[in-house]
């Protein structure tokens, strides 16, 4: 069985593929967490995308590289649609961040952190 970051990596992966391929449908993985967070993405991917919107600062949504569009609207999800506390959302999505779009220099953690902070904010969580 993968551990929780690994389903939200796969999560990550399926959303990136998703985005960039402009897809609103997906294979079912058999996994009941991925299955139902991906599937939960794309039903409410307008309010995920304006919550997003709501707390950039000088960007927009789709100026966004698609691996931090794909984890902001992960972790909004979460925040938004489930009961998995914000601290564990907004950490796992930094941890995910330094892997995958972090440069070294902590610019994207700080930026993905900011963002889903006010998110949280904005969804008394």
């Amino acid at each position: 069985m993968k551990t929780r970051r690994e389903q939200r990596i796969r999560i990550l992966e399926i959303l990136y593929g998703l985005d960039f391929h402009d897809e609103r449908q997906f294979e079912k993985t058999n996994n009941t967490f991925i299955d139902e967070v991906v599937e939960g993405v794309l039903m409410y991917k307008d309010t995920l995308d304006t919550l997003i919107q709501n707390h950039l600062i000088k960007y927009t949504i789709k100026r966004l590289s698609y691996v931090d569009r794909a984890l902001l609207r992960l972790a909004t999800y979460e925040l938004y649609g489930t009961q998995t506390p914000p601290e564990i959302v907004i950490n796992e999505a930094i941890e995910i961040a330094r892997i995958y779009s972090d440069e070294g220099d902590g610019k994207m953690v700080g930026f993905i952190n900011s963002v889903l902070d006010k998110i949280k904010i904005a969804l008394n969580k």
